[in-house]
This record gives C-alpha cells, structure tokens and sequence, in this order.
C-alpha cells in the first residue's frame, strides 16, 4: 500500500548510492547476494535475543535490496536478476518470523507459524499472477520499474519492513504484532487472488 510512496522518496538517494557499486565493477547481481549474506546474519542475532544487532542487519539488508535495482536500472535489468531479487527477499522474509520463533518459542511459536503462513499466501498470490501477467505481456501500470509484474496490496514491502523494525523494537510483544499483522496479510492475499483472477479473465 505504501510502496509507490516510498519508492518516490528513496529513489534519488538509491540512484545516487548505485554510481559507487557501478563504478567499482559490481554487478547488481552481487550486491543481490551481499544484501542477503547481510541479512542472514539477523538470525543468529534474534537466537541470541540481540534485537539491536538484528534490527541493524534487516536494515542493511533492506537498503541493499533497494539498493541492487537502482545498480540494475544503470546496468540493465535482467531475468535471472529479477528471479534471484524476489527468491532471496521471501527467503528473508520468513528467516525474521522464524528467528523471534527460536529466540522465544514458548511464547512465539504459534504467531511466529501463523505469519510465516501468512507469507505464503502473499508470495504465491504475488508470483503466481507475476507469471501469467508475463506470458500475456501485462504491464504494471504504476511499478514500471520491476523486472516482474508488481501488483500491490495491503501488506508490501514497506508495511513488512515496519513490522520487523517494530518486532526488534518490541520484542516483548511479537505475538501480537504477528498475529495483526499476518492478518493484514490475509485481507492482501484475498484482494489480491480477487484482483489477479478478475484481470486475467478480462485480459
């Protein structure tokens, strides 16, 4: 819901950020992978309860996400680039569910289970149309940018990053941040099969 707003706000930095990389000889591709090694080490963090160093790590993580399209729109964006973006950020999605689940699973495991569920359903709902919007050369009209079809909803990428800074905040209360938030991901999901369903079947 929130993503066309922040993509406004972030793109000067981003595009000015990505000289650096591109100058230096590092492909979007790399900085993908780095963003992701970044983000991976969030989990052994959250194991330890350290929520200053994971909430650290998610950021880093998320500026390198925006940060490898900005490098791929200066270097062109490709295929196997787009695949391995979206593959790596769902992976990363549900490692930070799973690693409050780990640091406190008596009392994060059902909500932690719950919102990675809850993932599920916005990935496939969001892929899934991705595809059959590609094989009938569907355009995004408002995300013209991305290498696939980016069809919005309640719960993007900018609601989920604030999220997660809220549960490193707050660690204390994860379940029920999980629990409202994995709801609002069920109202994304729903809107999204009703949305992506009426459109194909118009198209």
């Amino acid at each position: 819901m929130l993503d066309r707003y922040a993509i406004k706000v972030i793109r000067w930095p981003l595009t000015t950020a990505s000289a650096i990389p591109d100058r230096l000889g590092i492909s979007a591709n790399q900085v993908t992978i780095s963003g992701f090694a970044i983000g991976l080490l969030a989990l052994p963090a959250l194991l330890l309860q350290q929520y200053e160093w994971a909430l650290a790590f998610i950021l880093l993580n998320r500026v390198f996400d925006g940060l490898d399209g900005a490098v791929a729109r200066r270097q062109g964006i490709s295929d196997c680039g787009g695949f391995l973006d979206i593959t790596l950020d769902f992976l990363f999605y549900s490692l930070v569910p799973f690693g409050f689940v780990l640091a406190n699973p008596e009392a994060n495991a059902v909500a932690g289970a719950f919102l990675i569920f809850s993932f599920i359903g916005t990935g496939s709902s969001f892929l899934a149309f991705a595809i059959m919007a590609g094989k009938r050369n569907i355009e995004s009209p408002v995300y013209r940018q991305k290498s696939l079809y980016y069809i919005g909803g309640l719960t993007e990428g900018t609601e989920t990053i604030g999220c997660f800074i809220l549960f490193c905040l707050l660690p204390q209360h994860f379940s029920v941040i999980a629990w409202g938030f994995g709801t609002l991901c069920w109202i994304t999901t729903c809107t999204r099969i009703w949305a992506g369903y009426h459109t194909l079947k118009a198209e």
